[in-house]
């Protein structure tokens, strides 16, 4: 069983719809209401925080390049950040004993690290990052780093891309009837005579409750319970 084409979903809508006259809602306007609830959801389950949609790039595109202070190759479909590390973290000889931890431009920490000189890839040291600028879909974030290193390093590089909306449903967990009911709420602002054009609070509500039913159902991930648990300090021991 594969994902649901929008076409499939908006022949539901129309069944449900009492068009005025034929073809009264355009397949471009279904369309278009659709992907905004495609992305009303897309925002909620990126909020669980349990990995629905994050991509990881180990192809050394994404790197910090000698001397400088921000990477480079961050991808345009960008949104949030979730891991950065050295590419070669294989314990050997050569392995990269760098690390990289969040920091607010202005930290204590990042204003120190701008006031050091360069390392070696291959010398203990955290770098402290930044995710900055608008991100996708807008333009790639400005990921700012420091210290800078001596030369360029390559980047295992996870993170949340910007969802893209094709021709089927992109979102996971049976969100097939909350998006119809997203969409007849919408579409049904149209037949509103009073020129306000609010849409149905009716369908809206049912959007609403299949919505908690999918945020409900697709957290936690696993069920499987870990033979240990984290220490309340135990990442400061």
């Amino acid at each position: 069983m594969g994902p649901t084409s929008i076409a499939s979903i908006l022949t539901q809508v129309r069944a449900q719809l009492v068009e005025v006259a034929a073809r009264y809602w355009q397949d471009t306007e279904l369309t278009d209401i659709f992907k905004l609830g495609v992305m009303d959801l897309w925002g909620a389950i990126l909020d669980l925080h349990q990995d629905h949609y994050f991509e990881v790039i180990e192809d050394g595109s994404v790197f910090q390049a000698s001397g400088a202070t921000q990477l480079s190759g961050v991808p345009e479909n960008c949104f949030r950040v979730m891991l950065i590390e050295p590419l070669n973290t294989v314990v050997d000889n050569s392995a990269t004993a760098v690390q990289y931890a969040p920091r607010k431009y202005n930290h204590p920490d990042f204003i120190a690290a701008r006031t050091v000189g360069t390392f070696e890839p291959n010398q203990a040291g955290v770098i402290y990052f930044d995710v900055t600028g608008p991100g996708a879909p807008i333009a790639a974030p400005k990921i700012r780093v420091a210290p800078p290193l001596s030369s360029n390093l390559k980047l295992r590089f996870a993170y949340y891309p910007m969802l893209a909306v094709t021709d089927y449903n992109p979102v996971p967990g049976g969100s097939d009837n909350a998006l119809k009911a997203w969409v007849l709420a919408y579409a049904m602002a149209k037949e509103q005579g009073n020129g306000q054009r609010i849409p149905d609070a009716g369908w809206l509500a049912i959007y609403a409750t299949e919505k908690q039913t999918i945020l409900t159902r697709m957290t936690p991930r696993q069920e499987q319970e870990a033979e240990t648990v984290d220490g309340l300090f135990q990442d400061r021991w």
